[in-house]
């Protein structure tokens, strides 16, 4: 991937961009209304609205379809916004492009399908309009660069990654889990895609959406798309988690911008001396690690010659339950330790795993 960056193709960008808009196009005078507030805020380039809205149960709202698409122009008319719609197939695409919509975006239940972002590559080949791509509804990086890369591969250089949380049956106060990690991986492996923050579906409720706001600014991605309706209360659709214009600007001015550098002069060489203790301190953590693999090819050794299995349960949540004890004794968060530890053991078990298989496939030959 080659993508262009975001100054290039939206003029007089101020950082960050900022989408906003109804989750739903619901009629005329509500897009103008909401539009209308927005034009008014300083940061909003881009006006967005769910034409079509794929559900997760049927008999809900599912949006107007192609006539909301009218509106869509109407709003770029008077208010002089770019646009955005949401398209799940070819059909939507030659639809949006008639209407004359700037900006395309793949929502997650159509960016976990290879087979519908093709087909919507496929229709957008040589026409070279920006798409923004939303991950995957699963935690799976390798699905959301694939998606990203099959509209790149269809000539598609004004890319955007949406970041807009995890589906997951863990019940937490989001309604899906950011799980930063995975977008700031992507930001290291493609350092020039831009990147923006879907707030609103990561929250799921009105009261949280500053809060991801903030966190998306911390790791310095690039914009922020938010559900804006002029009254959220009669929304047709997840109206939980829709602001109001007026609480988006009162959001905006309220968020922190940091800078990859500091003015103080003295910060640099503070910096510097920190980072040098995490490089000494790490490297005593690959020595541990290494000697503690080398510990568990001894108990590997051991396990094939007493003829006992690799994984016992027993001692494995007996591991785990000190690990935790440790890392509570040491202020450290539960998650953090049973996610560590949950990749060693995974890792040590992987070894044994493997020293018995080739002791198998010695005494076979």
């Amino acid at each position: 991937m080659n993508p262009i960056a975001l100054s290039k193709w939206i003029p007089n960008l101020t950082h960050p961009l900022v989408i906003a808009g109804p989750c739903s196009a619901e009629n005329e005078e509500q897009m103008l209304i909401t539009a209308k507030a927005l034009k008014e805020i300083e940061l909003v380039r881009i006006f967005r609205a769910g034409i079509w809205k794929p559900r997760t149960r049927p008999n809900s709202f599912e949006g107007v379809g192609a006539m909301g698409l009218a509106w869509l122009e109407t709003v770029k008319k008077e208010t002089g916004l770019l646009t955005t719609v949401e398209v799940a197939n070819a059909e939507h695409v030659e639809l949006a492009l008639k209407h004359n919509v700037d900006i395309l975006w793949i929502g997650a239940r159509t960016s976990v399908n290879p087979f519908s972002v093709q087909e919507i590559a496929d229709a957008l080949r040589g026409v070279g309009i920006p798409v923004m791509v939303k991950n995957p509804i699963n935690a799976d990086l390798a699905l959301w660069i694939g998606a990203l890369e099959r509209f790149a591969n269809s000539g598609i250089n004004k890319l955007v990654a949406i970041h807009r949380g995890f589906s997951t049956y863990e019940q937490t106060h989001y309604r899906n889990q950011p799980n930063w990690k995975i977008p700031i991986e992507l930001k290291r492996l493609f350092p020039n895609l831009p990147i923006i923050c879907d707030p609103s579906h990561i929250a799921g409720k009105r009261d949280l959406v500053e809060k991801v706001c903030q966190k998306a600014m911390d790791v310095d991605f690039d914009g922020l798309m938010v559900e804006t309706h002029f009254d959220p209360s009669i929304a047709l659709s997840d109206a939980a988690q829709q602001v109001t214009p007026q609480r988006l600007d009162e959001i905006l001015n309220n968020l922190q911008y940091r800078t990859p550098f500091s003015s103080d002069r003295h910060f640099d060489a503070e910096l510097d001396r920190l980072r040098s203790k995490i490089d000494r301190i790490d490297r005593e953590i690959i020595d541990a690690l290494q000697m503690r693999m080398e510990i568990v090819e001894g108990i590997g050794e051991a396990k094939i010659k007493g003829q006992v299995t690799p994984l016992q349960m027993e001692r494995m949540q007996a591991m785990f339950n000190m690990r935790l004890q440790w890392g509570k004794d040491a202020k450290l968060r539960e998650e953090y330790i049973k996610e560590l530890y949950g990749v060693i053991h995974n890792e040590s078990l992987k070894k044994q795993t493997d020293m018995m298989n080739l002791h198998k496939d010695g005494i076979k030959k």
